[in-house]
């Protein structure tokens, strides 16, 4: 006997129902379970993305693929390729049209909707700042083009043999087979050579030995309404790795800004690092107040470089930081 058998000898026939306020009941606790459960994962993911720090969407159009997938990244953005369209204006592989657009403020983790030119004749000079010449002529012939003219100059922050400028200079477009003239770091000048070091946003008493050991004649100029602590160089002629010939001064420019009785002299520090991909960077910071906007930092870092500023609190409203003439990032003082 089975057990179908077994249970029809033991309960009669009908004896088996289903009640249907036991269905109702079933699936009133089906259909709740199922609401909480969406509703609960429906907030946890606003919870989560509204958690993420509001970000500046990059203007990226006219830039290469490579470029373009930097600067989003560097935003915390993402990048999807929607297409290709064929225009011979604009070198291959550049960015036609983007969504969301330039200047529109998104939350960190947002796709940036692309699509790119399939080119003509014209392709855009790589970044060669940085590289060794043999990887700079490499990258030139990846990209058809040919390595012009190279010259050598001394240098105090780069290793020899590496660019220190190039002419076109990086994202130009340019024909193909265009000769692009490069200057490589020759090293550190021999003695009797003095280069002026970068002395900006270090302490004035950094350059007094400098100035001695050199036998440089120094001209301080000041700022009293610098956003820099007293006695930071906020300025300098000539410019880093500029040769000083004998007998001639240096200028620097010098914060005298003094804290003020009654008003908050608490800092504000800017720290921002330097993707770790690719090569140097223009970086420039600007703070942005009452008394218009300031620029409180300008000039090249390797990748994956730290730049810590300080300013104090009141003398910004908020600073902007761009990588390579970019918009990458706003943020208030406070």
């Amino acid at each position: 006997m089975n057990i179908i058998e077994s249970l029809k000898t033991h309960f009669p026939a009908g004896a088996f129902f289903v009640n249907p306020r036991f269905v109702f009941r079933i699936s009133g606790l089906a259909l709740g379970l199922f609401l909480a459960t969406y509703f609960l994962f429906s907030w946890t993911m606003d919870t989560v993305v509204h958690n993420r720090k509001e970000v500046i969407v990059p203007d990226i159009h006219g830039k290469s693929a490579a470029s373009a997938l930097q600067l989003v990244s560097e935003s915390g953005l993402a990048m999807r390729i929607e297409g290709h369209e064929f225009n011979d204006s604009v070198p291959i592989d550049t960015v036609l049209r983007q969504t969301p657009d330039p200047g529109t403020t998104v939350r960190e983790g947002k796709i940036i909707r692309v699509v790119f030119s399939q080119g003509g004749e014209s392709v855009f000079t790589p970044n060669l700042i940085g590289l060794p010449l043999r990887n700079a002529e490499l990258l030139l012939r990846q990209r058809q083009l040919l390595l012009g003219e190279v010259s050598e100059a001394y240098s105090l922050k780069a290793e020899k043999g590496t660019v220190l400028s190039q002419e076109p200079r990086s994202e130009t477009s340019v024909s193909k087979n265009t000769m692009v003239q490069a200057v490589v770091a020759a090293g550190p000048p021999p003695a009797g050579i003095v280069l002026m070091p970068d002395f900006r946003q270090k302490k004035i008493e950094e350059t007094y030995q400098w100035a001695s050991d050199s036998k440089v004649e120094v001209k301080l100029t000041e700022d009293p309404a610098s956003l820099f602590p007293g006695g930071t160089v906020i300025d300098q002629v000539p410019s880093p790795d500029t040769v000083v010939p004998s007998g001639s001064p240096v200028t620097l420019t010098v914060s005298s800004r003094r804290a003020s009785a009654g008003k908050d002299d608490r800092e504000f520090h800017i720290r921002y690092e330097v993707s770790q991909s690719g090569s140097q960077r223009h970086i420039r910071i600007v703070s942005v107040g009452k008394q218009g906007d300031r620029e409180i930092f300008n000039g090249l870092r390797e990748p994956g470089s730290k730049i810590d500023l300080v300013v104090p609190y009141g003398g910004a409203d908020k600073v902007r930081i761009f990588v390579n003439g970019i918009l990458v990032e706003e943020r208030e003082v406070k």
